[in-house]
């Protein structure tokens, strides 16, 4: 069953909690890492499957959600759960460290979670007010604010057209550069308001928030997500034990696209063209993709969790 509970302030609900347990396919004496542990819902799933000889690793670099999965590693002290503060990005040489040279199981959540979102200090939400932050990590210089009141226009406009998809990414680049110029946005509704005030009327009647596909956009670039998404997908599964499953969440078609592109890749790297009688080029596949279409929410977990309405799955596994 999933896990929803609230501990320490921190509210996590696992999406497609079950699915992922399932993909993961999880041996009891085996390595597993949970690259996104968030409020640990997932980590400890894998956790109570896990036997002592089994070992689990919760990477995350949100200092809060670290603080929670610490403070659940202290029931689970029969077990061996490491948690450790670090990008997922940086997989590989967090299991250098630990002296692990392969894994029987990854998993990433790639979303934002709730906790996140529904803190608003954090400045995540273009619906509650906060400063404008967006950090994971909270001792990154690079800020939301930063973003919004010193990127150029071209730049500004650059990341609503490719990291939000946003179709009035000129005008709206064109307007914060306007009204910054007369006093810095601080907060997230300011911007909000401004970003659907540049809008035309019509685009601001769409199902969601006009200002959603811009604050993915600030948050990708503040993180620099889609650079650490591509390299743990590069990454991840080479890392893996023959048998060994890769299993992924994404939120939004720019994640998906690379998962799906990388796992693909993975599974046939050969890069020779089509008419070539024979490959030439000698990269071998490592694997195989399980999942032809991705793995999304059932109607029961629709109703209980909005987050998950937008979750794919997708799952590699190491041959």
């Amino acid at each position: 069953m999933e896990d929803s509970r609230k501990e320490n302030g921190f509210s996590h609900i696992p999406v497609l909690f079950d699915e992922c347990m399932d993909a993961l396919d999880i041996k009891p004496a085996g390595i597993y890492v949970d690259c996104t542990a968030g409020g640990g819902g997932h980590s400890e799933g894998i956790l109570n499957r896990l036997s002592q000889e089994g070992m689990l690793i919760s990477l995350d670099k949100d200092d809060e959600a670290l603080q929670v999965c610490k403070q659940k590693a202290l029931t689970h002290k029969d077990k061996n759960w490491q948690v450790i503060k670090s990008d997922f990005s940086m997989i590989g040489e967090v299991l250098d460290e630990l002296n692990i040279d392969k894994v029987d199981g990854i998993l990433a959540d790639l979303g934002v979670s709730s906790h996140q979102i529904d803190t608003a200090q954090r400045g995540f939400s273009y619906a509650v007010d906060g400063p404008l932050d967006m950090r994971m990590d909270s001792s990154s210089p690079l800020s939301a604010y930063v973003v919004v009141n010193t990127y150029d226009q071209r730049k500004l406009e650059e990341i609503f057209r490719l990291y939000g998809e946003e179709r009035y990414a000129g005008r709206i680049a064109s307007g914060i550069v306007r009204d910054r110029a007369l006093k810095p946005f601080g907060t997230t509704l300011e911007l909000a308001k401004a970003i659907a005030s540049y809008m035309p009327s019509k685009a601001r009647y769409e199902d969601q928030h006009p200002a959603r596909r811009c604050f993915q956009a600030i948050r990708i670039e503040v993180n620099h997500e889609l650079h650490s998404v591509r390299k743990l997908l590069q990454e991840g599964p080479v890392l893996l034990k023959p048998g060994g499953r890769m299993a992924v969440i994404s939120f939004h078609s720019l994640e998906d696209r690379i998962v799906k592109e990388e796992f693909r890749t993975h599974e046939n790297p050969c890069t020779c063209p089509k008419d070539f009688p024979m490959c030439v080029c000698g990269k071998k596949s490592i694997g195989r993709v399980l999942t032809r279409k991705p793995v999304t929410a059932g109607q029961e977990e629709l109703k209980r969790n909005m987050r998950s309405h937008s979750a794919k799955l997708r799952v590699f596994e190491r041959t």
